[in-house]
């Protein structure tokens, strides 16, 4: 069924055409959008007659009644007031209107119902094909699949922001997945590659951010050739979504072909992430480690290794930083100005956090 807002909007838009006031009614005979400031006279008891008759137009003491049928089934009732020729061709121009609104109108959720059953995975290869064909879509255009995360109850805002912010409905698909996800599916040029599709990523958390207030993270698949294995993109950006709220929580934009070694860790049996801590590091827990060593640690590895660079940021004298350093030596038995030694450890640093948010999440 359309939508309350669009049908106003429409009838409105014709009375400002013709000059005419419309009532528009379903099959029930429940009124569905009208210009008339006086309801009380929209004579209801003749709907059920016009729906069952097989005329498309009927006129009823000086009110002319039009059908708007799909499918060869009566959808909706277009009433209005007279018995001229002019009232005859305007009512015929409003139902045809309004037909063809429904049309486009029940084709676009068709083909969002299409797109969303794709993304889920849920559509047999043969009706990807006769479904892509009947409803228009380009089966080889690049595609990218962008899993945006927004705060709890603020979907429609973001639709809304998001179908301005891409308003070509015949390339590009939007829809929630869930209470805190909305899916872009956004066709590319030919052109565009890993900088164009960061760019998107970027205009979209900067326009949720400005215009609704609220910071957004911005997952990306790899981008898709086929809308076949559509499917694929989609499940990609799930895992970077949940990989990047893992490793990289800070960020707000997470690209699937760069997710790492995190991509790795994720995969991995919690058992066994068990036996890796305990083998690489002796015994030594990752909680023994307080805020002030984390954070020298973490800058360390920020600055590639440079202790120079590393005292500078953390405004520190370099003997105070080599003095922490080989204090966490003589704790796990791994010296950090060791390229080696560094891998482990910033390894056992992610395999425990990847620990911590499974047994969050269990």
């Amino acid at each position: 069924m359309i939508s309350y807002q669009l049908m106003l909007s429409t009838v409105v838009d014709l009375k400002h055409i013709t000059r005419k006031d419309f009532a528009v009614l379903d099959c029930d005979g429940k009124l569905v959008a009208t210009t008339l400031e006086d309801t009380t006279d929209i004579p209801y008891m003749y709907v059920d007659a016009v729906v069952n008759s097989p005329a498309e137009h009927q006129l009823i003491q000086g009110k002319q009644y039009f059908k708007v049928i799909e499918n060869h089934i009566p959808e909706y009732i277009v009433l209005v007031d007279g018995e001229d020729e002019d009232t005859f061709r305007v009512g015929k121009l409003a139902a045809f209107h309004l037909h063809a609104l429904m049309v486009a109108y029940k084709e676009r959720f068709d083909k969002d119902g299409f797109i969303k059953s794709l993304l889920l995975d849920n559509v047999l290869t043969v009706d990807i094909l006769n479904g892509a064909k009947r409803l228009q879509l380009e089966m080889n255009a690049r595609r990218a699949v962008f899993l945006i995360s927004i705060p709890l109850d603020t979907e429609q805002s973001a639709l809304e922001i998001l179908r301005n912010l891409f308003p070509d409905k015949d390339k590009d698909f939007i829809a929630p997945v869930d209470e805190t996800c909305v899916v872009l599916v956004k066709e590319l040029e030919d052109k565009d590659g890993e900088c164009e599709i960061n760019s998107i990523a970027k205009n979209v958390a900067d326009t949720l951010s400005s215009e609704a207030m609220y910071r957004v993270n911005v997952a990306i698949g790899s981008v898709n050739k086929d809308l076949r294995t559509l499917s694929a993109a989609y499940k990609e950006a799930r895992l970077a979504h949940e990989v990047g709220r893992i490793f990289e929580a800070g960020k707000q934009i997470v690209n699937y072909e760069r997710l790492g070694i995190g991509r790795l860790i994720y995969q991995l049996p919690v058992p066994l992430c068990h036996i890796f801590i305990k083998e690489m590091l002796r015994g030594f827990t990752i909680d023994e480690i307080d805020e002030e060593m984390f954070n020298t640690v973490t800058k360390f590895f920020e600055n590639d290794l440079n202790v120079s660079e590393t005292a500078r940021e953390l405004y520190i004298h370099r003997n105070t930083l080599v003095y922490r350093l080989d204090k966490l030596e003589k704790m796990t038995k791994l010296d950090l100005r060791k390229f080696s030694d560094a891998i482990i450890f910033k390894i056992s640093l992610m395999v425990n956090r990847y620990m911590q948010y499974t047994e969050r999440h269990v």
